[in-house]
């Protein structure tokens, strides 16, 4: 990493959520506590669906991806923070930096891409439903996997190197508790205008065409649903939309407060919401996205009843 001058610093010092040393332990009680639900409910819900021959469906296909996205994120950035949290010790090697933000970027869009197809997998469902065996095949599942993960590895290429393809030479402290674009940015030595176009660019590509999709698929399914259906079933389906797009709403209004807005115009306020996207969604998610509905409860129970019989 070259730091300007004849001399290379190959670490940064991450500043952390806050360097308050009364706020250390309490804040490292609370995020261990979520990364553990997170784990939990994520992973679990993963094997139920593996386990049970009535969730081999695409909806929960596409559910096990999301919630495998959301361990991945929450994992690179957890773990990190912790025991930044913990010891105190918050350097990190450059390599360590640029391979945290890449895994991240990789399945934060990947989420974003899994979210829209869940999204579109629904509409199909409940708005065609003569034609969702044909439209939503296992070949056309895995096609639209394969297009996420794709994407995301290709954005992700972009982003890390926009990120880091220059050279540092200011001080290295990275004023966040992880290796995100726009602090990063702030210690370069080159112009930056071009790489924070270029981010911005691809982040609302991403981000604003996902969102369209989600937001035009939940559309048409309340339309349907409240022009078709009883009263029951529209209430259930209006609560089931409602949760999922608060959801939603949460993780993309971060993502976007985070990455649709001039660099000079980043501040403190920063770390908040990273914290709902990186650290609080993925723990609900789990919870909003599956375990209200009544096939994983109905799984849950069968599971439960086959382990006290064994």
């Amino acid at each position: 990493l070259a730091m300007g001058g004849n001399y290379t610093q190959p670490k940064f010092i991450l500043l952390g959520i806050t360097d308050t040393p009364w706020a250390q332990a309490p804040l490292f009680v609370l995020f261990l506590l979520i990364y553990i639900v997170t784990l939990l409910g994520n992973i679990g819900l993963m094997v139920l669906v593996w386990v049970a021959p009535s969730l081999h469906t695409p909806m929960y296909f596409f559910l096990t991806h999301f919630s495998l996205a959301d361990v991945c994120y929450s994992t690179v950035i957890s773990p990190k923070m912790l025991t930044d949290l913990l010891f105190g010790d918050k350097t990190i090697s450059w390599a360590g930096c640029m391979t945290q933000f890449h895994l991240f970027a990789l399945f934060v869009t990947a989420e974003c891409h899994l979210l829209a197809a869940m999204a579109y997998d629904r509409h199909v469902a409940i708005c065609h439903p003569l034609s969702y065996v044909l439209v939503v095949s296992p070949r056309a599942c895995w096609q639209m996997v394969a297009w996420c993960y794709l994407v995301a590895s290709l954005s992700a290429l972009l982003y890390t190197g926009c990120t880091f393809g220059g050279s540092f030479c200011r001080p290295n402290h990275v004023d966040h508790f992880f290796c995100d674009a726009s602090p990063v940015l702030r210690l370069a030595c080159s112009d930056t205008r071009g790489c924070e176009a270029a981010i911005f660019a691809l982040a609302a590509a991403n981000g604003l065409g996902t969102s369209v999709v989600i937001l035009l698929s939940y559309g048409r399914i309340l339309h349907a649903v409240l022009g078709t259906s009883s009263a029951p079933s529209r209430a259930r389906a209006f609560r089931t939309c409602a949760s999922h797009m608060a959801s939603v709403a949460v993780f993309y209004g971060s993502l976007f407060f985070m990455y649709l807005q001039p660099a000079s115009r980043h501040g403190s306020q920063d770390k908040v919401a990273s914290v709902l996207y990186t650290v609080v969604s993925p723990m609900l998610n789990p919870f909003i996205y599956s375990l209200r509905n009544r096939e994983v409860k109905a799984a849950l129970g069968r599971c439960r009843r086959r382990v006290l019989n064994l």
